[in-house]
Formats: C-alpha cells, sequence, structure tokens
C-alpha cells in the first residue's frame, strides 16, 4: 500500500507544474532583487549583507514584544505553545513588489492544502520596518484574508509591527538580514516564510516567493511531531525528504525502492503462510487435494461415465 502511494506521488511529482515547484536557492529568481534591481542608495557591496540563512532548531525570542493589527501589546509567546505548528513570514507592508509577492505566494498555498488555519496551524506575520504602524498592518490582514478566502482565518492569521529593539533581535535569531536605503526608504531583502513547532524551534524554511502546498504541508506536518495530518502524510515524509540547500522537499528514491521492497515481502510473507496454514487444515481433516487445473480428470470424476461391475472386470481379465 506504501508503495502504491508513494508510486502517486511519484507521478504526481512528476507531473506538477515547473513554476509551482520554483524555489530561491541562492539564485535570484522572479521578483527577487539582483544588483540590477537594487534601490539607488544600496551599493553592490551591501549584497553581501543581504542572506536568509537558516537556524534550524534554533529558538525563537517569544518574549519579544509587538503590536498587533489591532493596536494591543502582544509578544511572540502568546502565538505559540498551543500544540500547533506556526508559519512565520518577516516583510513590510508597504513594500512595493517581493513582500507583497511572498504572501501572496504563502496564501496560494494555503488555499492548495486541507489543512486550516487555527485548527491545524498559526500564521505570524511581522514587519522589520519600525516605522509601520497597527493601522497599515490591520489593513494588509483584512486584504490577505479576503485572498485567502475563509473569513475564520482571521483569528488564525496575525499582523505585527514593533520597534527595533524587539525587530533586530528576531531577525537575528531567524538569520534574516536586510539592509535598507535611505534616500528611497526600501529594504533590500531576501525572501521566504518558515515553519517553526508550538514551542517556538526553527523546523524548514522554505524559500523564494511560490510555496507548493504539498511543500508547506508537509512541512507543517514534519513540525508539528504527528499532532496533525493523516496516516497519508507519514508516507510522504517518508517519500520525501526535506533539503536545507534548497528549502524544499525532494523525493528519495532509495526509501520508495525501501518501501516497495518490505511490501513485495510482506505480500509473499502473507501468501506462503496461507498456503501452509490451508495445506496444515486439508491433511488433518483428510480432504483429498483439490485437483490441479489442467490436469486430466479421473475416470470417476469424467461426467457420465461409469463404473464396471466386478465380475464384468475379471472375465475381461481372463
Amino acid at each position: 500500500m506504501k508503495a502504491a502511494l508513494c508510486g502517486l506521488v511519484l507521478a504526481a511529482a512528476l507531473a506538477w507544474p515547473a513554476g509551482a515547484l520554483a524555489q530561491y536557492n541562492g539564485v535570484p529568481a522572479n521578483g527577487m532583487m539582483s544588483k540590477g534591481d537594487l534601490p539607488a542608495g544600496v551599493q553592490p557591496a551591501d549584497l553581501q549583507k543581504i542572506a536568509f540563512d537558516q537556524r534550524l532548531n534554533a529558538q525563537i525570542p517569544l518574549d519579544l514584544p509587538f503590536k498587533d493589527e489591532a493596536g494591543r501589546s502582544v509578544t511572540l509567546a502568546q502565538y505559540f505553545n498551543h500544540r500547533k505548528p506556526v508559519v512565520l513570514t518577516l516583510v513590510y507592508y508597504d513594500c512595493p513588489m517581493l513582500c507583497t509577492l511572498v504572501l501572496n505566494g504563502l496564501a496560494g498555498a494555503m488555499k492548495g492544502m486541507s489543512l486550516n488555519p487555527g485548527s491545524d496551524y498559526e500564521l505570524v506575520t511581522v514587519s522589520f520596518n519600525p516605522r509601520e504602524t497597527p493601522q497599515l498592518a490591520a489593513r494588509k490582514k483584512k486584504s490577505y484574508i479576503q485572498r485567502y478566502g475563509h473569513a475564520d482565518a482571521a483569528s488564525a492569521w496575525h499582523f505585527l509591527t514593533g520597534q527595533d529593539a524587539s525587530i533586530k533581535p528576531l531577525t537575528d535569531a531567524v538569520g534574516f538580514h536586510y539592509v535598507y536605503d535611505e534616500a528611497t526608504g526600501i529594504y533590500a531583502h531576501a525572501s521566504g516564510i518558515m515553519v517553526a513547532t508550538a514551542d517556538g524551534r526553527l523546523a524548514k524554511y522554505l524559500y523564494g516567493i511560490e510555496y507548493s502546498p504539498r511543500d508547506l504541508r508537509l512541512a507543517l506536518v514534519d513540525a508539528s511531531a504527528g499532532r496533525i495530518g493523516t496516516p497519508v502524510d507519514r508516507v510522504l515524509l517518508y517519500c520525501y525528504h526535506y533539503d536545507p540547500k534548497t528549502g524544499k522537499y525532494g523525493l528519495v528514491v532509495l526509501n520508495v525502492i525501501r518501501l516497495g521492497g518490505i511490501v513485495t515481502v510482506v505480500v509473499l510473507g502473507s501468501f506462503i503462510v496461507a498456503m501452509v496454514s490451508r495445506e496444515r487444515k486439508r491433511t488433518k481433516t483428510g480432504e483429498p487435494p483439490p485437483n490441479v487445473p489442467g490436469s486430466p480428470a479421473t475416470s470417476r470424476d469424467q461426467p457420465g461415465a461409469t463404473t464396471r461391475p466386478e465380475s464384468v472386470k475379471h472375465r475381461i481379465d481372463r
């Protein structure tokens, strides 16, 4: 059964549109700032400072204070420790291009999953621009709840703003480094989203501006330690392996072969056990063995056959 599921997964992966699986792997993709797209005040040397380093298993500082979209004082801890994984995104709400593409990609991936915000996972979007306000965060939240198409997700998707004293420790902890151009008020930065465990440890990074629903779902199931998802997801996690270099899941052919071998052994073993048990039962009851298909039947089994009387047989023999 598992082998069959992995086979279906492989076929689906091969048939998946290439654009849907595009991820940032260190080379600027569509929407990423390249040297020619840099803001006027950002020099080529500043590119060395722009990075999104993986800090897998690092602890997010949950005691940092922020403001939510309603202007209430909150800490990150309020969105963790609920036995659910958390999708963390770092953007700024007035971003002219890249941040919008990141949030668009996230909303699109959410639409393609059967997992639901609130019951299965939480989302925390934090602006790394200290000049932005809760009012701006509220407008951005309204826009993306509408884009996602499920009003009940509003209680699970949180849009925060804060000061540098909170923003800098958070971005440093997760490996998100950017450069601000004072002349234009624009940030040069990388793109991607993160998935954290319920207690605030960084579990997965998905790079780029498009995230396949499969990758996001597997990252959430993996980060949940099995508390969400289905048995099929467990098979997928065995068939697919997270690659930190690319920030996405890839098919592990060796694991698929192993599963196929295990299933084959189990099927053959079950068949042999069933046949041995049947033979032992037949022996105990004295039941004659059934005719082998294709072998000639005995004369007694032939339709219309008659048995000669014993006397006739003796006369013929003499």
